[in-house]
């Protein structure tokens, strides 16, 4: 896909992560643009030093950081839910669902920006705001600088994490034009909005042969 095309993924992408984490910081309770302004003032500049290195030593992670926040945010919202390891009371976390499994990528990168905000600013900033900077920096350095906006903040980390959760939730690579149509409705996202975040998932180099199906 040529470089332009690229951007205009990266764009409308980028417009779909505001509305998907938050959009305006008057449509969800709770949440605003600087919500760390005071409590941990650099944990934007933070998240994005470390999603800048990743994406430096590799750049596909920057379009698995933005389809790490999707594959978080159909799943009972975006609450981090999908970044939970394994226990032995819950050894089937999201992570682990058949959507998920050898396919999600990004954690390394958000471990790395977790870890550097916590030494600055200890039990201030949760997992799931992490999360959604991440894929929002993502978008700017895939970018080339030149998307960017703010992403209000303020979610709460899930507790409830269960790969049965994410069946019914993700499509499967099987899935139909029709039936990734539907899947994308039920979040209320429309099939530009699918198309768009399905080139997103590798910046403009997503497999075409479903679409192909459904004309």
């Amino acid at each position: 896909m040529a470089a332009g095309s690229e951007l205009a993924v990266l764009v409308a992408c980028a417009l779909l992560l505001a509305a998907a984490c938050g959009g305006a910081p008057d449509d969800v309770p709770g949440l605003e643009v600087g919500y760390y302004e005071e409590t941990c003032p650099e944990a934007e500049s933070i998240v994005r030093a470390a999603v800048s290195e990743a994406v430096a030593e590799d750049a596909g992670v920057g379009a698995g950081l933005i389809r790490l926040l999707f594959h978080d945010c159909f799943v009972q919202g975006c609450d981090a839910s999908v970044l939970l390891d394994p226990t032995a009371s819950n050894q089937r976390p999201e992570k682990l669902g058949p959507p998920n499994i050898n396919s999600l990528r990004g954690f390394e990168a958000i471990d790395a920006a977790k870890a550097a905000v916590e030494e600055a600013c200890p039990g201030t900033v949760s997992c799931a705001d992490i999360v959604a900077f991440a894929a929002r920096d993502a978008s700017y350095l895939l970018s080339g600088y030149r998307v960017d906006f703010a992403m209000p903040a303020g979610r709460l980390d899930g507790r409830r994490s269960n790969a049965s959760d994410t069946v019914p939730s993700l499509p499967p690579a099987s899935a139909s034009f029709t039936d990734l149509v539907d899947n994308f409705a039920r979040q209320g996202l429309d099939a530009e909005d699918m198309v768009v975040l399905s080139g997103a998932h590798s910046v403009g180099h997503a497999r075409c042969s479903t679409f192909a199906a459904g004309r």
